[in-house]
């Protein structure tokens, strides 16, 4: 019982959408990457809208999770051109 509770509550904290791309393993993680860095970032930028995390931390958080995916993307060996307008 508690396991599904968790479950749940994984879910509901930390939705995932469905990968629509052209699939190969490597793409399929990038997209698991890119949803947690992007659930992070709406978490860190919350905090900071709500008064709880100063500007300056925030940006920090944001910009160490974008190095974070940055080097995910380099160590799956996907091109920087396969998403043009995100380079």
């Amino acid at each position: 019982m508690a396991n599904c509770n968790n479950a749940a509550k994984d879910n509901f904290f930390y939705p995932r959408s469905h990968y629509y791309g052209a699939f190969t393993p490597e793409t399929l993680a990038f997209n698991a990457n890119l949803q947690e860095f992007s659930q992070k970032v709406a978490y860190i930028s919350a905090l900071e809208t709500g008064g709880k995390l100063p500007p300056e931390q925030a940006y920090k958080q944001v910009k160490t999770l974008w190095k974070q995916l940055k080097r995910s993307r380099k160590a799956l060996g996907i091109s920087p051109n396969l998403y043009p307008d995100n380079q």
